[in-house]
């Protein structure tokens, strides 16, 4: 009797599980006593067994496909697109119906922002999960969340969606049955029985809500003790040093994994270690634990990738992408919050020499990773401009981020910026912004003037500085991700505090529905189609980046951007060096026509060069000069 044949996808699995295995181990032994690795490899194994023979057809087929193409996030034909499922099309089957007009746009990458159940009423815009394994009702149900994965693939767009890795809501089952005196449950929890430990704690950790979450620890009567909650009171801390909370939380990857999600966002991964003496924040089993995950998920799901939700500091956010024994092999992609800042202080104060200097902090990532680019998102705007960097160009670091501060709220003379102080901080001088980007770049500083030639002159200078602005983030490599309604120019929502639980929390403004009818501001998604509105203006200009950048290779990720010594104060230059050939990309953050030396493009092999923003030809001899307009963005290539 013939030997039973095979099944090729139990093969594979066995490859990538002996391939992905020594990661897996040496991620586990960063956080764990060997001790406890043994076991924990062995229930590692079990999870990925059960979740490689649940994992859909189609969905292996997918593996295969990115597997042929692991450079798949890191193309230059990648553009994202982030939204709240409910602002963005109301439902799962409602962003399903809305998928022709992310490709009008360009998006091949859709980042969806919490969907799993929260916590009824305040719930940190869904950042306190009460359920990981179901779908909010109000936005479908599981079935709903994979026909649009599989749908999005069809149309070649991935998926990312938020895993909250740090905390749980307070309704969570597993704080409930640790409520119930369930001990193993407890044990998923810090708690303390007193302030003892406590309060040696909050010697170094910041607060990260000073204004409605003081503090790090809250007393729950049920616990009879003092449990760790970073960000509100409902928002509970797991300890990760308890080997049974990583086989939850990978049973909820391979869950969420064989839904069809194709990147992971990892919520507030730098808080998930906890030592004594520091902030709690970036510490090195926090890295050790990120190899794990992502050796295992590679074994069962090697479509999907991780994403470091990592708003720190330069020389702590490289090694989110890996460094020293992790190079290589933790998340796939980390924001580039420095990029983010730096764009809008150069905007502010027309000046890139702070950026040039900020940029070159940088050590190179490695080479299979890429940085989420990005001009705003979903939340405030930290001023994190390091003191360091300040001083190095004759700067208070504590002065210019006041200056950022009172300037994109208009407290400055002369400022565009209409936004919203959100969480000011009395003992630090921390104050975060909160505001679309049309409304901080202008559109609504322009619409207070008289109707006539200065509105009209104040709403061009808006729109392009809001074109500029994402023109640097989607030239500068990576995955460029606009955030929903900035492609149509969409102004702070003016009611944003009616809604139930929102009264609070100021981010809510930048956070508008898209107009599909006309909203209170008269806006219309069916603008962008009038090129004489600031929504066709907006949503033409940044399609046509879009496009731009797809026939440009120097724009894959693992090309390096480098920024040049400035040859004008009011010009960013990054060079990104390229086996086909060089492209140099110019910024004018400035109002005013600015030269930029012949010289310099020729030091590049740009005399005859092509310019993929403006679509034109440039020829520049090496005495004369390149006039750029006030706001212009130009991304040069040899003809």
């Amino acid at each position: 009797m013939a030997a039973p044949t095979p099944d090729v996808h139990d093969e594979l699995f066995e490859l990538r599980l002996e391939r992905w295995l020594p990661d897996l181990d040496a991620g586990l032994a960063g956080a764990y006593e060997p001790e406890q690795c043994e076991a924990l490899r062995t229930a590692v194994v079990r999870v990925l067994r059960r979740a490689h023979a649940a994992r859909r057809p189609v969905l292996r087929q997918h593996d295969q496909r990115r597997l042929l193409r692991p450079d798949w996030f890191q193309r230059e034909d990648v553009l994202g697109y982030a939204a709240y499922t409910e602002r963005f099309a109301g439902d799962l089957d409602g962003v399903r119906r809305r998928i022709g007009y992310l490709e009008e746009l360009g998006v091949t990458y859709l980042h969806l922002l919490p969907l799993l159940e929260p916590r009824p009423g305040d719930n940190d815009g869904g950042y306190a999960v009460a359920d990981y394994r179901r779908v909010r009702a109000d936005l479908g149900t599981n079935d709903d969340l994979a026909r649009l994965a599989d749908t999005l693939h069809e149309h070649g767009i991935s998926l990312c969606v938020d895993l909250v890795l740090n905390h749980v809501a307070y309704e969570h089952e597993w704080a409930r049955r640790a409520r119930a005196g369930e001990e193993r449950y407890r044990r998923y929890f810090r708690v303390f029985p007193d302030r003892k430990e406590p309060d040696a704690y909050e010697q170094t950790l910041p607060e990260v809500f000073p204004d409605f979450a003081p503090g790090n620890f809250t007393w729950d009567d049920d616990l009879d003790g003092w449990v760790w909650t970073t960000f509100n009171s409902w928002q509970w801390d797991v300890d990760w040093s308890n080997p049974d909370v990583f086989v939850e939380y990978l049973e909820i990857v391979c869950h969420l994994a064989n839904l069809g999600v194709d990147v992971l966002r990892l919520d507030a991964i730098a808080f998930l270690w906890k030592r004594l003496g520091t902030t709690c924040q970036n510490e090195p089993e926090v890295h050790a634990l990120t190899q794990a995950l992502r050796a295992a998920l590679r074994v069962v799901a090697p479509a999907v990738a991780l994403k470091a939700e990592a708003i720190v500091g330069p020389r702590d956010l490289v090694p989110y992408l890996g460094t020293g024994r992790h190079h290589g092999k933790v998340s796939d992609l980390a924001y580039h919050n420095s990029l983010m800042v730096q764009v809008w202080s150069m905007l502010a104060s027309r000046d890139v020499r702070l950026t040039v200097h900020a940029l070159r902090q940088f050590p190179p990532v490695p080479s299979t990773t890429a940085w989420i680019t990005y001009v705003r998102c979903h939340d405030d705007i930290g001023w994190a401009v390091d003191d360091g960097d300040a001083a190095a160009v004759g700067l208070s670091g504590y002065a210019h981020r006041a200056f950022l501060a009172d300037y994109y709220t208009g407290g400055f003379p002369g400022s565009f910026g209409r936004g919203l102080t959100f969480q000011h901080n009395p003992e630090t001088g921390d104050r975060r912004t909160s505001g679309t980007a049309a409304s901080l770049l202008g559109v609504d500083a322009a619409l207070e003037q008289p109707e006539g030639p200065d509105r009209l002159r104040a709403l061009d200078g808006a729109v392009a500085r809001l074109l500029l602005a994402h023109a640097v983030v989607i030239g500068f490599g990576g995955v460029p991700v606009i955030w929903s309604g900035d492609e149509l120019g969409l102004r702070d929502d003016p009611v944003w505090f009616d809604e139930p639980g929102h009264g609070g929390d100021n981010r809510w403004a930048h956070r508008p529905r898209i107009p599909w009818e006309p909203n209170a501001l008269g806006e219309h998604a069916a603008d962008r189609h009038d090129p004489t509105s600031v929504a066709g203006r907006v949503f033409g200009g940044l399609a046509a980046l879009a496009r731009a950048r797809a026939g440009l290779p120097q724009l894959h990720a693992a090309v390096p951007s480098e920024a040049l010594d400035p040859v004008h104060d009011g010009v960013l230059a990054i060079v990104r060096r390229h086996p086909v050939g060089s492209l140099l990309a110019l910024y004018n953050v400035t109002e005013h026509a600015a030269d930029v030396p012949g010289w310099l493009l020729h030091a590049h092999g740009l005399a005859a060069a092509r310019d993929h923003v403006a679509g034109r030809d440039v020829d520049v001899a090496a005495h004369e000069v390149l006039t750029l307009p006030p706001y212009a963005a130009c991304w040069l290539t040899a003809r």
